[in-house]
């Protein structure tokens, strides 16, 4: 498809969709609690909609009237053995975490996805299921998809350190333990997203939390309630960029979650310079109104423990990065490389073709700074958030054209980006 390009300025107020992390683990939670939960705001992206069929093949209700989503929960012993393959397409999380569900069950599945979740490694998650008395199987040495797993009825718990910063392989171990004979440990090497832990307290369990140290026990029950999700920050990412770096332009972004594990790019914003203000908070939905407008920016460093709560934004912070004044390095990214795509290289290739300056490193990108943007033929490789950056990226592009093949990528979390993109563009 043709980008539109050479924007004058973005103005305008959008309600950004509701947050993907969050409508997974909901339907998660509403399926394995006793009683009804109605899920309220939830993203309807593809990802999610994974989610919430696989729950209906392992045999739970699921009614979404367009507004609500009523799930009739049957608890961890209520889920029936799937009589198809589980089709998981896109999506990593549902993959991950459905596995840590499926651990403590005494039957057998094959889970699937599409070409882009096929190259994507489970190991990090097979290798401690297996610790727990899981049999679990991908293809080549790193267990991509298809899996076949059989889980075991007597879990046993587990003591285990994650090898790499990730919410999706942590969130799988919980479930897991959830359904384990006895108190499991889990020690993170930096603290990631933390819905699961929230929700888990939210549906009347328990878990014990100390810094990084996780501490679950096995055997517990949850009871339905009713879910009011906050508006994605990872889909707001886009906006907050757009805003910053299109000339006259201000932007208003209503019920953004700002969940403190997910607000990495606050930090970076503040940190470039950027105009940012934050209004309405509610603390107990966790959501904010934020208002952006254009901005001189200077580049930064992005390393360590902010990491994993940017995780997903560093695509577009990459963008952001070549409208800066001077240099912005990005380390201890490696996660990068296993998302739907090696975003560290896609990325600079995508924003290289259009004329940036970016070196991809094994652990991140060197990006110079005030690099102007032409036209480019541009694939998202399957990746929505790549597609995304590339849309952002084409505002800036004066007298040329660019093409975005495999568009259709962002309907995985965004199904309704380009309707807001022209509302921005015409308000």
């Amino acid at each position: 498809m043709q980008l539109r390009t050479k924007a004058n300025g973005l103005a305008g107020c959008i309600h950004v969709p509701g947050d993907k992390s969050i409508s997974h683990r909901s339907i998660i939670f509403g399926s394995l609690a006793k009683g009804v939960t109605t899920i309220h705001d939830i993203l309807r992206g593809e990802d999610v909609l994974s989610t919430m069929q696989v729950f209906r093949d392992l045999g739970v209700q699921i009614e979404d009237d367009g507004n609500v989503v009523t799930i009739h929960g049957v608890g961890f012993a209520g889920l029936q053995a799937p009589t198809n393959k589980l089709n998981m397409g896109n999506s990593g999380t549902s993959i991950r975490l459905i596995s840590g569900v499926l651990a403590g069950q005494d039957f057998a599945a094959e889970m699937f996805g599409d070409d882009s979740l096929s190259k994507r490694p489970m190991d990090r998650v097979t290798i401690p299921l297996r610790q727990m008395g899981v049999q679990i199987a991908g293809q080549t040495t790193r267990d991509l998809p298809p899996l076949t797993i059989h889980g075991n009825k007597t879990l046993q718990p587990i003591h285990y350190t994650l090898p790499v910063a990730s919410a999706q392989v942590k969130s799988a171990l919980i479930f897991a333990a959830l359904q384990a004979q006895g108190e499991s440990v889990i020690f993170e090497k930096e603290m990631t997203r933390n819905h699961t832990e929230d929700m888990i307290e939210q549906f009347g369990g328990q878990i014990f939390i100390n810094d990084k140290e996780i501490r679950i026990q096995g055997g517990q029950e949850f009871i339905g309630q009713n879910v009011v999700i906050p508006g994605d920050i990872s889909s707001a990412a886009f906006w907050l960029v757009a805003g910053l770096i299109v000339p006259n332009s201000k932007i208003i972004l209503k019920n953004v979650g700002i969940n403190e594990t997910r607000t990495g790019i606050l930090d970076v914003i503040q940190a470039m310079g950027g105009k940012l203000s934050v209004a309405d908070v509610d603390n107990i939905a966790k959501s904010a109104t934020m208002t952006v407008e254009t901005s001189e920016l200077v580049g930064t460093e992005i390393s360590g423990e902010i990491i994993p709560r940017l995780i997903d934004e560093l695509p577009i912070i990459a963008l952001l990065a070549t409208q800066a004044k001077g240099q912005t390095v990005i380390r201890d990214a490696e996660e990068l490389k296993v998302k739907e795509t090696d975003r560290i290289q896609v990325v600079a290739d995508t924003l290289n073709s259009m004329g940036a300056d970016i070196t991809p490193t094994e652990d991140g990108m060197i990006i110079k700074g005030e690099s102007p943007l032409h036209g480019a033929k541009v694939n998202t490789f399957g990746d929505h958030r790549i597609g995304m950056m590339a849309a952002i990226a084409a505002l800036l592009v004066n007298d040329d054209q660019v093409e975005l093949e495999r568009a259709e990528a962002i309907n995985t979390s965004y199904p309704n980006f380009f309707h807001d993109l022209e509302d921005l563009l015409h308000a």
